[in-house]
Protein backbone atom coordinates (compact mmCIF):
# COMPACT_ATOMS: atom_id res chain seq x y z
CA UNK A 1 0.00 0.00 0.00
CA UNK A 2 1.51 3.45 -1.04
CA UNK A 3 0.30 6.70 0.91
CA UNK A 4 1.03 10.14 -0.34
CA UNK A 5 3.22 12.02 1.40
CA UNK A 6 3.56 15.92 1.02
CA UNK A 7 4.32 17.60 -2.30
CA UNK A 8 2.55 14.41 -3.85
CA UNK A 9 4.95 12.22 -3.23
CA UNK A 10 4.31 8.18 -2.88
CA UNK A 11 6.04 6.42 -0.12
CA UNK A 12 5.40 2.77 0.82
CA UNK A 13 5.45 1.17 4.09
CA UNK A 14 8.39 1.53 6.03
CA UNK A 15 9.66 4.71 3.76
CA UNK A 16 6.24 6.49 4.71
CA UNK A 17 7.05 5.19 8.37
CA UNK A 18 10.21 6.94 8.23
CA UNK A 19 9.11 10.08 6.71
CA UNK A 20 6.33 10.73 9.15
CA UNK A 21 8.88 9.95 11.92
CA UNK A 22 11.01 12.46 10.95
CA UNK A 23 8.49 15.26 10.60
CA UNK A 24 6.91 14.16 13.99
CA UNK A 25 10.83 14.99 15.35
CA UNK A 26 11.10 17.99 13.87
CA UNK A 27 7.85 19.02 14.80
CA UNK A 28 8.47 18.09 18.84
CA UNK A 29 12.09 19.58 18.51
CA UNK A 30 10.00 22.87 17.18
CA UNK A 31 7.46 23.12 20.36
CA UNK A 32 10.65 21.96 22.78
CA UNK A 33 12.59 24.68 21.25
CA UNK A 34 9.54 27.11 22.11
CA UNK A 35 9.45 26.25 25.28
CA UNK A 36 12.89 27.00 26.00
CA UNK A 37 12.57 30.13 24.19
CA UNK A 38 9.71 31.26 26.22
CA UNK A 39 10.55 30.20 29.69
CA UNK A 40 13.90 32.11 29.39
CA UNK A 41 12.54 35.20 28.21
CA UNK A 42 9.50 34.20 31.54
CA UNK A 43 12.74 33.97 33.65
CA UNK A 44 14.13 37.28 32.81
CA UNK A 45 10.70 39.23 32.91
CA UNK A 46 10.28 41.36 36.36
CA UNK A 47 8.31 40.72 38.40
CA UNK A 48 9.31 37.06 37.63
CA UNK A 49 5.79 35.19 37.22
CA UNK A 50 7.26 31.59 37.75
CA UNK A 51 6.19 30.02 40.75
CA UNK A 52 8.82 29.19 43.49
CA UNK A 53 11.32 31.85 42.10
CA UNK A 54 12.71 32.57 45.64
CA UNK A 55 15.63 35.21 44.47
CA UNK A 56 17.47 36.61 42.00
CA UNK A 57 20.40 34.01 42.34
CA UNK A 58 17.86 31.60 42.23
CA UNK A 59 16.22 33.08 38.62
CA UNK A 60 19.57 33.07 37.67
CA UNK A 61 20.21 28.87 38.58
CA UNK A 62 17.13 28.22 37.05
CA UNK A 63 18.14 30.46 34.07
CA UNK A 64 21.26 28.30 33.49
CA UNK A 65 19.47 25.05 33.51
CA UNK A 66 18.52 26.18 29.94
CA UNK A 67 22.33 26.92 28.37
CA UNK A 68 24.59 24.49 27.73
CA UNK A 69 28.46 24.27 29.31
CA UNK A 70 30.01 25.65 26.07
CA UNK A 71 26.81 28.19 25.40
CA UNK A 72 27.58 31.88 24.14
CA UNK A 73 25.65 35.19 24.97
CA UNK A 74 26.13 37.95 23.24
CA UNK A 75 25.07 41.71 22.33
CA UNK A 76 25.93 42.50 18.26
CA UNK A 77 25.26 45.34 16.10
CA UNK A 78 26.00 49.25 16.84
CA UNK A 79 24.22 49.44 20.24
CA UNK A 80 24.32 45.86 21.94
CA UNK A 81 27.90 45.10 20.81
CA UNK A 82 29.56 47.74 23.47
CA UNK A 83 26.90 47.60 25.85
CA UNK A 84 26.35 43.84 26.20
CA UNK A 85 30.14 42.15 25.14
CA UNK A 86 30.34 38.62 24.52
CA UNK A 87 30.50 35.55 27.34
CA UNK A 88 31.53 32.72 26.65
CA UNK A 89 30.66 29.32 28.45
CA UNK A 90 28.36 29.26 31.74
CA UNK A 91 30.57 30.68 34.06
CA UNK A 92 30.85 33.84 32.24
CA UNK A 93 27.24 33.76 31.08
CA UNK A 94 26.28 33.36 34.69
CA UNK A 95 28.74 36.63 35.65
CA UNK A 96 26.38 38.14 32.69
CA UNK A 97 23.41 37.88 34.47
CA UNK A 98 24.83 38.19 37.77
CA UNK A 99 26.14 41.42 37.00
CA UNK A 100 22.17 42.44 35.49
CA UNK A 101 20.45 41.01 39.14
CA UNK A 102 23.58 40.73 41.50
CA UNK A 103 23.74 44.33 42.54
CA UNK A 104 20.86 46.79 43.75
CA UNK A 105 20.07 49.23 40.80
CA UNK A 106 19.04 52.88 41.17
CA UNK A 107 16.39 53.35 40.02
CA UNK A 108 15.12 50.17 40.28
CA UNK A 109 13.51 48.16 37.82
CA UNK A 110 9.94 47.75 38.63
CA UNK A 111 8.43 45.81 35.63
CA UNK A 112 9.96 44.26 32.46
CA UNK A 113 7.75 41.89 29.87
CA UNK A 114 9.46 40.09 27.01
CA UNK A 115 6.81 40.16 23.91
CA UNK A 116 8.23 37.31 21.66
CA UNK A 117 6.85 37.71 17.88
CA UNK A 118 7.81 36.83 13.75
CA UNK A 119 9.10 33.52 14.98
CA UNK A 120 11.40 31.09 12.72
CA UNK A 121 12.88 27.52 13.84
CA UNK A 122 15.13 25.58 12.04
CA UNK A 123 15.94 21.82 12.97
CA UNK A 124 18.81 19.99 11.33
CA UNK A 125 18.92 16.79 13.86
CA UNK A 126 20.02 17.48 17.30
CA UNK A 127 21.21 21.13 16.08
CA UNK A 128 18.63 24.00 15.66
CA UNK A 129 18.11 28.13 14.96
CA UNK A 130 15.60 30.37 15.99
CA UNK A 131 15.00 34.04 14.79
CA UNK A 132 12.32 36.20 17.00
CA UNK A 133 11.79 39.77 17.17
CA UNK A 134 11.10 40.52 21.02
CA UNK A 135 9.23 43.69 22.19
CA UNK A 136 9.56 44.53 26.05
CA UNK A 137 8.48 47.80 28.11
CA UNK A 138 10.62 48.66 31.23
CA UNK A 139 9.39 51.27 34.09
CA UNK A 140 11.64 52.47 36.68
CA UNK A 141 11.08 53.64 40.79
CA UNK A 142 12.14 57.42 39.12
CA UNK A 143 9.36 57.09 36.75
CA UNK A 144 10.83 56.73 33.73
CA UNK A 145 9.67 54.10 31.07
CA UNK A 146 11.04 52.94 28.11
CA UNK A 147 10.27 50.57 25.18
CA UNK A 148 13.09 48.35 23.54
CA UNK A 149 12.78 46.08 20.43
CA UNK A 150 15.74 43.71 19.81
CA UNK A 151 15.68 40.94 16.88
CA UNK A 152 17.25 37.32 18.64
CA UNK A 153 19.20 34.72 16.63
CA UNK A 154 19.37 31.92 18.52
CA UNK A 155 21.04 28.51 18.83
CA UNK A 156 19.80 25.39 20.42
CA UNK A 157 21.25 21.95 20.26
CA UNK A 158 19.52 18.15 22.29
CA UNK A 159 21.26 17.32 25.06
CA UNK A 160 20.68 13.92 26.72
CA UNK A 161 17.20 14.19 25.16
CA UNK A 162 17.10 17.80 25.87
CA UNK A 163 17.20 20.73 24.11
CA UNK A 164 18.94 23.99 25.90
CA UNK A 165 20.48 26.90 24.34
CA UNK A 166 23.63 26.49 22.66
CA UNK A 167 24.10 30.48 22.02
CA UNK A 168 21.99 33.59 22.60
CA UNK A 169 22.65 36.75 20.21
CA UNK A 170 20.97 39.61 20.69
CA UNK A 171 20.86 43.01 18.21
CA UNK A 172 19.07 46.18 18.85
CA UNK A 173 16.27 47.24 16.48
CA UNK A 174 15.28 50.26 18.57
CA UNK A 175 14.99 51.60 22.04
CA UNK A 176 12.64 54.77 23.17
CA UNK A 177 11.11 56.64 25.79
CA UNK A 178 7.54 56.24 27.31
CA UNK A 179 6.09 59.11 28.73
CA UNK A 180 6.46 58.74 32.44
CA UNK A 181 4.66 57.04 34.69
CA UNK A 182 3.63 55.47 31.38
CA UNK A 183 1.55 52.55 33.23
CA UNK A 184 -0.83 53.50 35.82
CA UNK A 185 -0.92 49.40 37.47
CA UNK A 186 1.22 46.91 37.58
CA UNK A 187 2.47 43.98 40.14
CA UNK A 188 4.65 44.48 42.89
CA UNK A 189 5.26 40.59 42.91
CA UNK A 190 3.65 38.24 40.36
CA UNK A 191 0.90 35.76 41.67
CA UNK A 192 0.09 34.54 38.27
CA UNK A 193 1.29 31.01 39.07
CA UNK A 194 0.59 30.47 42.69
CA UNK A 195 -0.44 27.12 43.45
Amino acid sequence: MAIIIGEGRMMGGDATIAALTRRIEVLEAEADIRRVQARYMFLCDTPCPEFGVRDDAHRIDLIMELYTEDAVWEGVGESYEGQFGRAEGSAAIRAHFESFWGEKQDPALLLNAHYLTSEQIHVDGDEAAGQWIHMQPWLFSDGRSLLRSSRLNNAFRKTGGTWKITRTRTENVFVTPLPDNFAESYPSASVLMLQ
